[in-house]
């Protein structure tokens, strides 16, 4: 696809390194700000914009993926920029706090801190008091006295000074009206923490403007970020108790975003807030006056917005054709409707406009009235700025195709897929494992699927289907709390005959069928009766069900998907439940996989999957994308990626790491078609675990866990769990899973910042691990280890360079553990030793890399490895450097199999520069065999 960019604003940037802060030069070709819609582009992902005022003007202030915070004039000069603290900002507010005329810059980082920046870019002050996520940030007036007020995970809101000096600190614990939810202990997790009572963590703060010329502070408490909406307060500044608590039960659902306006024109604001879930979000306008909410469910203004998708449905009051509107921003869709939010109104003057991209944040400029349109969820780099007073606005935000990274991604695909179609398929040593896609056949044309079953051997698309679900007799069932639990989004209305006949139906095809056999709200969507028929109804097909039914399948080649959530795979599987997977019983059978939605750990789940194949308890491995795996902040969803880039080079990474169950959800399958070329022309190489070269000779060995580790890791819902003394307390091999912790930086200690190279709790999915996969896996020595496990030892089912250089370190979660089981080391010490351990071992592997890549390699012939190095940038892609060092090799040749450069080493190493959004594949091809 060739994308012509005009009049793009190219941003030259000048760093000032005793100032803190950089200043650019004049843009040298700027936009065409005459356009109803047009775009500047910057060399950052905008995750939040807003407008800040100066003597001289409005202007545009961006906030960064990182937390970079930058201003822009609306010509698409840049006036300045700040890196901050290289963590990302989870709220930015512009107010002139110093009464100079000039905005100050105010954020709520994810850091604990809070930053005051000043127009220049300058920081003024900062303000911390423990590491708690800042998360709303705001300035309110007291008798003409400015302050600012912050608020995030700690569950206290904070009135500072315009120095940043603390006044006042208000406990949620004093005032909440919140209800205590109740997280009962079981077997499995026996010290459950529930939601403290009456407590809440700051989702927004804002300042409510009065007639009278006061300030009231809305206060949005919340205690968990999928269930209800939570409650606003409303003080009077720096009062100790609000005069107004109500609960927000209207919309039934999360608050994603909230701006103050006045809708009826008496000079006292009311709160507009829109809701944040998967689909059928609504907008609600809270009036303080008679405490009520007027809520317009967005499915009855159209049925565009009733559609699946996670989504932050952000708001803005506007003057639209010479009335007082609502503009809606819906992730790709838009609409005005009148500020009345009557329904009737709102069905009989709404035109809704679909772009092709959803937007990370929407603001508009009170100064110029213009909409800011922060960049593309898909990871984009512009910054648009739209006009909704000029004619054509719809059409152009229909049409907009971003410049920058977008269109970069885009031409980089393009070429890797003109690359392949000249590519010649390497000879290896044995025959690539076959991959098995789980859910792209439905949505995918029938042209391609026909196209790539033809054409290759692998990937193989399996049928994908809904048995529904059976009524039956559930008293058999062992466990007395799914004897009466139903997952409430399915029927339960059809008999035994009836699925069997839909289950031949779905195994119609040549190959086999995946489908779903239950939910962690209900696993038994049919009875154990119905499945063995069902599986027998395949007649030898592959067979994949998301659902333990391990015995039968083994006999009827069936595969069982587990597509657990949180940190499963390295806790709760170490439970002795589970034990008989962990032995390698059924090897064959469980496909270990992950729904990670909600999570902030995947970095984890992925050394807890690959062990586990790589220690030879499971064959197979498995990788799973859904629309909201983005979502580290459900309060935030911006899940919403048009261009699944993200998921492509997921699928890469997990594919050269050996997964070959893939469970995708179809977005954009002209985009994914790469990924199936790739495997089956046979660039993409598809190891198995003795190829492999990229593992650290250190593994962790994983003990049952600790109860508190086991909480924590599972507990990812509740917002209001953070309490310093638990901290302070519980230093943690693995740390800060809770849903307290979005974005935070991980502790020193902790197992993701010196294995996997993770600096922050977000999005690990292209972990760095410089010094080698470090493998999480069933204990192999000492006390612990099960030396009559059908699985066998690690190092067995390892590339024979592993045989006598592995090191293991046992932990449960929370200490290491000596082999012995007789001492115990605490994680905020010990950690040195394991991680000098990873860093001196590092130097036995064949090649190691360094860099925002995530990286692998395998061994394809006695004489040539295969390096996969793939951009590490999330979703935030960017052009990435592999520095890539040669310890214990000496390469002959090394070139990149689709563009066919060569590479030459130079002091034992070569770098490498990877595209934004991109792969990149090396043949080394060695002196001698390894």
């Amino acid at each position: 696809m060739k994308i012509i960019i005009k009049k793009m604003s190219y941003l030259v940037l000048c760093v000032l390194l005793t100032s803190g802060c950089t200043t650019a030069s004049p843009s040298r070709l700027g936009p065409d700000v005459t356009s109803a819609l047009y775009s500047i582009e910057t060399p950052y992902t905008i995750s939040k914009v807003r407008s800040a005022n100066r003597k001289s003007g409005s202007y545009i202030v961006g906030s960064s993926y990182e937390g970079t915070l930058f201003a822009v004039d609306y010509d698409g000069k840049v006036l300045w920029e700040n890196k901050l603290s290289g963590f990302m900002n989870h709220d930015v507010w512009t107010q002139d706090i110093t009464g100079d005329g000039n905005d100050e810059i105010l954020t709520a980082n994810a850091d604990g801190h809070v930053y005051c920046l000043s127009n220049k870019g300058k920081l003024k002050w900062s303000f911390k008091i423990n590491d708690a996520p800042m998360y709303s940030v705001t300035a309110i007036k007291k008798d003409n006295t400015s302050y600012v007020v912050a608020g995030g995970f700690d569950n206290n809101f904070y009135y500072l000074d315009t120095q940043g000096k603390l006044i006042k600190t208000i406990a949620s614990s004093t005032y909440s009206i919140e209800k205590s939810r109740p997280n009962k202990a079981t077997k499995d997790n026996p010290q459950a923490r529930s939601q403290p009572a009456k407590r809440h963590s700051i989702n927004f703060l804002r300042a409510l403007k009065q007639a009278d010329g006061s300030d009231v502070l809305a206060v949005l408490g919340v205690v968990n970020s999928m269930q209800g909406s939570g409650a606003i307060y409303l003080f009077k500044p720096l009062a100790d108790k609000p005069f107004i608590a109500d609960p927000l039960k209207a919309m039934r659902s999360p608050i994603g975003d909230i701006r103050v306006v006045d809708i009826d024109d008496d000079a006292n604001q009311e709160v507009l807030l829109g809701s944040t879930k998967m689909k059928n979000q609504s907008i609600a306008l809270y009036d303080p006056k008679t405490k009520s909410e007027t809520v317009i469910p967005l499915k009855t203004i159209s049925p565009i917005f009733g559609k699946f998708g996670y989504r932050i449905a952000q708001t803005e009051l506007v003057e639209y054709q010479g009335e007082k509107s609502i503009f809606i921003l819906y992730g790709n869709s838009l609409t005005i409707i009148p500020a009345t939010m009557k329904k009737a109104k709102v069905k009989t003057k709404t035109n809704v406009v679909t772009g092709k991209y959803s937007y990370n944040d929407m603001w508009k400029d009170p100064a110029t009235n213009k909409i800011i349109l922060a960049s593309s969820q898909s990871g984009g780099s512009s910054i648009h700025v739209l006009d909704i007073a000029k004619k054509g606005w719809d059409n152009q935000f229909k049409n907009l195709n971003p410049p920058g990274k977008i269109a970069a991604i885009l031409n980089n695909i393009d070429k890797v897929n003109q690359q392949l179609t000249h590519y010649q398929e390497t000879t290896y040593k044995h025959k690539p494992l076959p991959v098995y896609l789980m859910s792209d056949i439905n949505k995918t044309s029938k042209k391609v699927v026909k196209h790539i079953t033809n054409e290759y051997d692998s990937p193989i698309f399996l049928d994908s289907g809904n048995l529904g679900t059976e009524n039956w007799d559930r008293s058999a069932i062992p466990n007395k709390v799914y004897q009466n639990k139903r997952d409430r989004r399915k029927k339960y209305d059809l008999s035994q005959a009836e699925i069997l006949e839909k289950a031949k139906q779905l195994y119609s095809g040549d190959v086999g069928a995946a489908y779903w056999g239950g939910h962690g709200n209900d696993p038994y969507y049919r009875s154990l009766d119905t499945n063995i028929k069902t599986l027998k109804v395949a007649n030898g097909k592959k067979s994949v069900l998301i659902f333990p039914l391990a015995e039968a399948a083994q006999k009827l080649n069936g595969n069982l998907f587990l597509r657990n959530k949180h940190t499963f795979w390295q806790s709760m599987v170490y439970k002795k439940g589970w034990s008989r997977l962990i032995s390698g019983e059924f090897a064959d059978v469980f496909v270990p996989a992950m729904e990670e939605t909600t999570d902030k750990s995947m970095e984890l789940s992925i050394a807890g999957r690959v062990g586990l194949w790589a220690s030879g308890s499971v064959n197979n491995w498995g990788a799973r994308l859904a629309r909201d795996n983005t979502s580290y902040d459900r309060l935030r969803q911006n899940s919403h990626q048009m261009l699944p880039n993200h998921a492509l080079r997921q699928y890469i990474y997990s594919a050269a790491n050996g997964a070959t169950y893939i469970n995708n959800f179809p977005v954009d399958q002209t985009h994914m078609k790469t990924f199936w070329d790739l495997i089956g022309k046979g660039a993409l190489y598809i190891p198995k675990p003795n190829e492999i070269l990229s593992y650290s000779p250190v593994n962790i060995g994983m003990l049952p866990p600790d109860n508190h580790y086991l909480d924590e890791g599972n507990n990812v819902k509740t917002t209001s769990l953070y309490d310093q003394k638990v901290e302070d307390e519980n230093p943690m091999v693995f740390s800060r899973l809770n849903g307290s912790w979005p974005g935070a930086p991980v502790t020193e200690w902790d197992f993701s910042r010196y294995a996997a190279g993770v600096k922050e709790r977000r999005l690990g999915f292209l972990p760095q691990y410089p010094n080698g996969l470090v493998l999480i896996t069933p204990p192999q020595k000492g006390v612990f280890a099960d030396d009559k496990a059908a699985r066998g030892a690690l190092v067995d089912h390892l590339h024979p360079i592993y045989k006598n250089i592995m090191q293991e370190y046992l932990t449960d979660g929370r200490e290491y553990v000596s082999a012995d089981g007789k001492q115990r080391f605490s994680a905020k010490e010990f950690y040195k030793t394991v991680e000098k351990s990873i860093k001196d071992k590092s130097k036995l592997l064949p090649i190691t890399v360094k860099g925002n890549v995530a990286w692998v390699v395998a061994q394809t012939s006695p004489t040539n490895l295969r390096l996969t190095l793939v951009d590490g940038g999330y979703i935030n892609p960017q052009t990435a450097l592999a520095e890539v060092t040669f310890n214990t090799i000496s390469p002959k040749k090394i070139k990149d199999i689709l563009s066919g450069d060569e590479f030459k080493i130079t002091n034992g190493k070569i770098n490498v520069q990877l595209p934004t959004g991109g792969f990149r594949f090396l043949d080394i091809t060695l002196e001698k065999r390894l």
